[in-house]
């Protein structure tokens, strides 16, 4: 059966962190995060919250667009590398915040790629006819391990969660491709070495500042930019479409140059492309459902229109979707 998209939410923490307030913590300014980045701001999760909080409250949004209740959720899928604990998965949180009673829950990790691999596990739940509406959330507060005296990566994340609910939608309509991939060997290029069964929690991991997040942003930049292409044109292949057909495109949030670099090879003009990087920054699995809840809110997407959702991350995985909205 054709699966789609039935409902889209989001939410943002309320505080700011401005470029000018990052000139008193490390040694930049705003020209240099703008110019390098895009970035102009970002949000950052209040001392009570955490990612099942953020979660939860962009799932509220997406269940009332969709029009359905949270006891009707057969699947909750929130995809974050920031999860409140080691385990119980935040889905599980999120299942009890939300009342869901009825919807199994995992969480899954891919990083930045982590909303476009939810989507299509969730898409192939229904599709087979397993379960009928499934939550995929992508969810972060990469506040909480990023190093603030790391000049080269404390201006680049936020905080943030954008929600779906995905059903059945009319012939025609849907999801036609899904374009995921991955490459280990370049894993330690962008990672949290620090607190897992190869490097354990201790002393000398906290001093060593192993449980922030590292990145080779250089090689991740290289990478990032063949990616993001590649992966665009792969799944519009597999729909049968190409670049000429693309009313609007969604990219990961990371950087307005590599954004810049995935619309020329795409021969796309900046009006077909959803960006806010300016005002939220890089929120891993956040960003592309955010970006996508934001689109619907201003009214760029009508029914019949042409989506592709495009994004990498760290792992290194990629992933990107073709959608007829």
């Amino acid at each position: 059966m054709p699966v789609g998209i039935l409902g889209t939410g989001k939410y943002n923490p309320e505080r700011r962190l401005t470029n000018q307030e990052l000139e008193t913590m490390v040694d930049t300014n705003d020209e240099w995060i703008v110019t390098r980045t895009g970035i102009r701001e970002r949000r950052i999760a209040a001392a009570h919250e955490a990612t099942s909080d953020l979660a939860y409250e962009a799932s509220l949004k997406a269940l009332e667009a969709a029009g359905i209740t949270a006891d009707q959720l057969d699947l909750i899928i929130v995809a974050t590398i920031t999860p409140d604990m080691f385990f119980p998965s935040t889905a599980c949180i999120v299942q009890e915040k939300l009342g869901a009673k009825n919807a199994a829950a995992f969480d899954l990790s891919a990083a930045c790629s982590g909303f476009i691999y939810g989507l299509a596990n969730a898409s192939g739940f229904i599709a087979m006819g397993t379960y009928k509406y499934v939550l995929v959330v992508g969810a972060d507060t990469l506040s909480r391990i990023t190093d603030y005296t790391d000049r080269n990566t404390c201006v680049l994340f936020g905080d943030g969660a954008g929600a779906v609910v995905l059903g059945a939608v009319p012939e025609g309509r849907g999801f036609k491709s899904f374009k995921l991939g991955a490459d280990g060997a370049g894993g330690e290029l962008l990672c949290i070495r620090g607190g897992g069964s190869r490097l354990p929690s201790s002393a000398q991991t906290i001093e060593g500042k192993h449980h922030f997040l590292y990145m080779n942003g250089r090689d991740v930049f290289k990478f990032a930019v063949r990616v993001m292409g590649s992966a665009a044109e792969e799944a519009l292949a597999m729909a049968g479409m190409d670049k000429e057909n693309i009313d609007l495109l969604i990219p990961h949030q990371a950087n307005i140059r590599i954004i810049q670099s995935a619309l020329e090879r795409l021969s796309l003009s900046e009006d077909k492309c959803m960006i806010n990087v300016d005002r939220y920054g890089n929120m891993s699995a956040a960003s592309i459902p955010v970006a996508l809840a934001e689109a619907v809110e201003e009214g760029r997407l009508k029914e019949g229109d042409r989506l592709v959702m495009v994004g990498f991350g760290g792992g290194l995985t990629w992933g990107a979707s073709v959608l007829v909205w």
